[in-house]
């Protein structure tokens, strides 16, 4: 008889969900995390009495009302909405691309002008490529410009998105942006989830409600002792590296990662907004968050006399580094499909979450996954 019915090994929120789920249904688990905190990149610090985003801004969206009503049963959501702006050498534009986008951008005031000067510049692409021989695109570029035109792609999109990768958008490939929000409103609302939020007071919030009555331990690393850790319990929820459960065994995955710095300002409002993009390529990071402005809203900023940014550097991952985002190029895939046969036999490990499945995920589709999970 083991001493558990689950290990789950990583506390974000895979983890945490599928604990308070075998919890309920009278598992004994134990969480354990080598990280010194709970949470997974979830997790936020408090500083200056802002809560601080401190793996990158997390926002909640879903258009499941399930979803939507188990996440405010353990914390109630604000009514935040994320309305981004993008920097293009000190000129603001708003995102997603709308109809504010398109009158900073050419002056534009109506549905009909926007659409016939995207139509324009798209058709100037599509013909640039017939003349090259070629009927679908070859890279990013190709797609970007079908997409959306010269003016938005340059100033917009092609600097970010190669910071983003560390790769020219002509060696990056379509699919990556085979779709763009475009709308023909004026609606900053970045997404069309119905549901849409920040828990008040923080994610750590959250992941409290879902480890409560569990068994934690952080600052544990699994493959340390992992002889004994898979001794303990019957079954494993594993939601680290898949290549690295196996010992690497075909090689490894590649991912991009994200380093912060941050600041602390002596005002209570430094950008005005959550989120600025820095689209040009000379500027090395790719964004400024100001974490206040998620729970702080009109007055309510000026009560924080101080203030926090973090800005975000995308980089290629190496060993000891923290893993970010999956790197879903053809070499990248197909070698995950291998691990990806090898977890598929395993009868006492499960495998979830975003290294475990290398796939990026917003965290209204984990927590609907867990919900629905055979335990």
């Amino acid at each position: 008889m083991k001493e558990y019915d689950y290990l789950i090994v990583g506390s974000g929120l895979f983890g945490a969900t599928f604990a308070y789920r075998a919890r309920k249904q009278g598992k004994k688990c134990l969480v354990i995390d080598k990280r010194p905190h709970l949470g997974g990149n979830i997790y936020c610090e408090d500083i200056e009495g802002i809560h601080v985003h401190k793996y990158g801004a997390h926002i909640f969206h879903t258009n499941q009302k399930e979803v939507w009503n188990f996440v405010n049963s353990f914390v109630e959501f604000n009514r935040y909405t994320n309305s981004p702006v993008a920097n293009y050498q000190g000129k603001l534009y708003n995102l997603p691309f709308n109809m504010n986008t398109f009158y900073q951008m050419w002056g534009v005031t109506t549905p009909e002008a926007a659409r016939a000067k995207i139509e324009e510049q798209k058709a100037e692409a599509l013909q640039k490529m017939r003349h090259d021989g070629v009927t679908e695109p070859r890279n990013l570029e190709e797609q970007a410009l079908l997409l959306i035109g010269k003016d938005i792609y340059e100033k917009l999109i092609k600097g970010y998105t190669e910071k983003q990768w560390g790769r020219q958008c002509t060696e990056l490939p379509a699919f990556i942006i085979r779709r763009l929000p475009v709308r023909f409103v004026f609606d900053n609302n970045y997404f069309n989830d119905k549901y849409q939020g920040i828990p008040v007071g923080g994610y750590n919030r959250l992941i409290q409600g879902l480890l409560e009555g569990v068994e934690v331990r952080t600052g544990v690393d699994f493959f340390a002792d992992r002889a004994h850790w898979e001794g303990i319990a019957e079954k494993i929820v594993f939601t680290g590296k898949i290549d690295e459960f196996y010992h690497y065994r075909f090689g490894k995955l590649e991912y991009r990662t994200v380093r912060f710095e941050e600041e602390i300002h002596d005002c209570p409002n430094l950008q005005g907004n959550a989120v600025v993009n820095y689209t040009e390529k000379e500027v090395p990071y790719t964004r400024i968050i100001e974490h206040k402005h998620f729970e702080l809203f009109g007055d309510e900023l000026l009560k924080c006399p101080r203030t926090v940014i973090s800005k975000e550097y995308s980089t290629e991952w190496k060993d000891g580094m923290e893993p970010y985002y999956p790197v879903n190029d053809e070499k990248n895939n197909a070698l995950y499909r291998r691990y990806k046969e090898l977890a598929d036999q395993e009868n006492r490990v499960l495998f979830g979450g975003r290294l475990a499945e290398y796939k990026y995920y917003d965290m209204a589709p984990i927590i609907a996954k867990v919900l629905n999970l055979d335990l």
